[in-house]
């Protein structure tokens, strides 16, 4: 569908149809109308050198965590440290951002990626383009005058996204990732049950999505970190994974 505004009631009814078009999605199984590229498809693609991280090359596995920071984010950046492994952090801007502005000052200092996961959690497809724009803006905007750099990332809450959130995306620079595997640890406390689920769906250019702000969660990134770098894999952030192709703005990324 082409880029514009659309009435309340269009915008509604697009949204009940991309409701069900997406909910397979979530669980990470089916894709969106937007342009949609798997991190090996990019890489395919590119040419030029990766970095020092080249995983064309290497078993590549992405850690990432959203809807932070929170309390917890302090102790899961002191075990990424300590394991030296690099994550992606999609932040949530209202009472995260704002509220916890040394840790992500401390997430991007630490060299992690700092990517963008709205203001407020809105669905962004049943929006309108200048609601989707300030969900996204405001949160761009707070990070850059905590890290001095906008973010280049965004993840649309519960994966959820159409051709008109692709657009604003766009136009702010902004590449949507989605995810390959999930926990649901937003519905349980069990970290050994969050271990199991992340690792039964680890794979080969996989991006692991948590949640930094639930009680079981970080609790369970030691295990998940110890088994995985026993399989063979490597950590990278979602920049990373892609390299040496540079994320398109507005285009879906997802294993």
């Amino acid at each position: 569908m082409p880029f514009g505004k659309k009435s309340p009631v269009r915008r509604k009814a697009a949204a009940s149809v991309v409701a069900v078009a997406v909910a397979s999605l979530v669980l990470g199984l089916a894709g969106c109308s937007a342009d949609r590229v798997a991190p090996a498809s990019a890489r395919d693609d590119a040419k030029g050198e990766a970095g020092p991280v080249d995983c064309r090359k290497l078993k590549c596995i992405a850690l990432t965590f959203d809807a932070g920071p929170g309390k917890d984010t302090p102790r899961l950046l002191d075990i990424l440290k300590e394991e030296k492994v690099p994550a992606t952090f999609f932040l949530l801007g209202k009472k995260h951002v704002d509220r916890y502005p040394d840790v992500v000052r401390r997430i991007a200092a630490e060299g992690h990626e700092v990517a963008n996961h709205t203001w407020t959690h809105q669905i962004l497809t049943g929006l309108e383009p200048d609601e989707i724009r300030q969900e996204l803006s405001r949160t761009q905007d707070a990070i850059e005058r905590l890290t001095g750099r906008k973010p280049t990332l965004m993840r649309p809450p519960q994966g959820r996204t159409d051709e008109t959130v692709a657009g604003v995306s766009r136009e702010l620079g902004l590449a949507q990732v989605l995810w390959s595997v999930t926990a649901k640890d937003y519905s349980t406390t069990d970290s050994a049950l969050i271990r199991q689920r992340t690792l039964d769906g680890a794979e080969k250019d996989g991006i692991i999505l948590l949640h930094d702000i639930y009680d079981g969660t970080v609790p369970a990134v030691p295990g998940i970190i110890d088994e995985l770098k026993q399989r063979g894999f490597t950590f990278v952030t979602v920049p990373q994974l892609l390299a040496p192709a540079k994320a398109e703005p507005g285009t879906v990324y997802r294993p």
